[in-house]
């Protein structure tokens, strides 16, 4: 996440503010720009439309997002009543009368919104499925407190169970599946991997490739889930694998990684805005450029926060081991991505 300022006094403000609290003034994030930016009433006009701090008097003008209080969602829109970018791809939501889901949905919603921003930033195509019906991106954020819900991935259509909204709930499952780490943005950037599969591996000529690295994905997905939950994944699985739940079949190994590839580079482009480094030496060429080095310079990044938060008695911020083998997969993920943003693969 790169760092955002008011335009009115200059402070320093988060992405997900829709207030300036230091001067008080309205903000938004505006999709087209990927910024932030400060939205003031505009008079005489008023009736809910923003004008944007620094555009010319012709600009369009603005208004928030329809979802602003349901969804806690601060991105503008520029018709009445609008969705956002964001909100438009939510395909189902709780009922309005459901007020613990909405409170959780309003959780989802946000862990979304930051993973569309990492995905706007490295160019990645985001077609919903108003524009493409077949395949075209779409979440359902439901409860699973009145019916058995799965999150997972088909055809486009993204599922979260809204009980991973509950920290306590997000927590007793991590500790019974043995994960180091479990959030809603971590569910949400692992199953955008699986759309994204064809989109940026199949459609840019890279599956020989792919299957080289993580194996053949024609294997019975079934199977290896059984299988998986059976015996568990093999003793030696961190040599090769960025987790566990990697080892069950090669789309999982491929999600497992592609979550990193997003985790490394939002995490990555924070610090370097934040003006973070460290000075630990780590073999290797420091002359190569773009995500090779990115890598190179997580590693002791990493190093230092998860000594800060032992420090602090927390849990570590990144408690996983990236091997020879898994760093040339994330590299992978960087080449595909690379290739399908230049072909503008949809």
């Amino acid at each position: 996440m790169r760092t955002f300022s008011c335009g009115v006094c200059h402070h320093a403000v988060y992405f997900e503010n829709s207030l300036c609290l230091t001067c008080m003034s309205g903000l938004g994030f505006e999709p087209e720009r990927r910024e932030m930016v400060t939205a003031l009433v505009e008079e005489p006009i008023a009736d809910g439309w923003l004008r944007v701090v620094g555009d010319p008097d012709d600009a369009p003008l603005r208004r928030r997002c329809r979802n602003a209080e349901l969804a806690r969602c601060n991105w503008l829109v520029t018709e009445e009543n609008g969705l956002c970018r964001s909100c438009a791809l939510t395909h189902t939501r709780p009922a309005n009368d459901d007020a613990d889901a909405l409170l959780d949905f309003a959780d989802a919603e946000g862990a979304k919104r930051r993973l569309l921003f990492t995905l706007f930033e490295l160019g990645l195509p985001v077609v919903g499925q108003a524009e493409q019906p077949d395949g075209g991106l779409a979440f359902d954020l439901l409860s699973s407190e009145h019916r058995a819900v799965s999150t997972g991935h088909a055809d486009g259509l993204i599922t979260l169970d809204l009980d991973e909204a509950d920290g306590a709930h997000r927590e007793m499952m991590r500790e019974q599946l043995g994960e180091p780490y479990r959030t809603l943005l971590g569910h949400f950037r692992h199953e955008i991997g699986h759309y994204y599969w064809p989109i940026v591996v199949e459609q840019t000529g890279l599956i020989d490739r792919y299957r080289e690295l993580f194996g053949d994905e024609r294997e019975s997905y079934a199977d290896a889930l059984e299988r998986h939950y059976a015996e568990g994944p093999p003793p030696d699985w961190a040599a090769e694998h960025v987790s566990a739940y990697a080892t069950m079949h090669p789309w999982e190994d491929w999600a497992e990684t592609w979550a990193h590839y997003l985790h490394i580079s939002d995490t990555s482009q924070t610090a370097a805005a934040h003006g973070m480094r460290t000075q630990l030496a780590i073999p290797g060429d420091t002359a190569d450029l773009g995500f090779r080095q990115t890598l190179k310079d997580w590693i002791p990044f990493t190093f230092a926060m998860n000594g800060i938060c032992r420090s602090m008695g927390i849990p570590e911020l990144y408690p996983f081991v990236l091997t020879p083998a898994v760093i040339e997969k994330l590299l992978f993920v960087d080449a595909a991505v690379g290739k399908a943003v230049r072909r503008d693969v949809r």
